[in-house]
């Protein structure tokens, strides 16, 4: 996993310990989120729920020693290339909705890895489109599904594979997620999971 570096230095979010340079901040946020992996990964269970608490906790274990608002929904609009996330206002209820129409009914086991992919990208795409953080929203979806494969007894999904390649379908499959579509999620989920 490589460290994100924000574009230029007027990217630099205000953070606790006065870091200011974007090597600096990118290498403080990879750490925290290399850290976060570890300590979810050995306190995952076969009784783990994987729930919006869970999600905003995972979040939080990352950024805390950076960020003011780690583990907290974002406060203002972002886009992406043109593509708006879901409103700040809405994001409360936005999760809500995933927590109740996805979230909760998540098996705590799988009966066949097909199952097991379709509901990794469903909720990959649902959270990567809602997009609910300030930062780290893509790091926290990524850990989340290794998280639930790993609960299902399999190695972490292979996201190295996403390259300048496949990452522009990757990105499709995101805004498709908006619409309840998941068939391009669920090949790239597919393509990358373990052997």
């Amino acid at each position: 996993m490589k460290y994100k570096i924000p574009h230029n230095e007027s990217e630099i979010l205000p953070n606790l310990i006065g870091l200011t340079t974007t090597e600096d901040i990118g290498l403080s946020e990879f750490e925290g989120f290399l850290k976060a992996e570890i300590v979810f990964t050995e306190k995952l269970s076969p009784r783990t729920k994987f729930s919006i608490k869970y999600i905003k906790e995972l979040h939080k274990t990352a950024l805390k020693h950076l960020y003011s608002f780690a583990g907290k929904y974002r406060d203002v609009n972002m886009s992406k290339a043109g593509f708006p996330f879901p409103a700040a206002k809405f994001l409360a209820n936005s999760m809500d909705e995933f927590q109740n129409q996805v979230l909760s009914k998540l098996p705590n086991k799988y009966n066949s890895q097909v199952e097991l992919i379709r509901d990794i990208a469903i909720v990959h795409g649902e959270l990567l489109f809602i997009h609910p953080f300030r930062e780290g929203n893509g790091r926290t979806a990524r850990i989340l599904a290794n998280l639930m494969c790993r609960k299902q007894g399999y190695k972490a999904l292979k996201f190295e594979m996403i390259d300048e390649k496949l990452f522009p379908l990757y990105v499709e499959a995101v805004q498709q997620s908006a619409n309840k579509e998941y068939g391009k999620m669920i090949e790239i989920i597919k393509a990358i999971f373990p052997n």
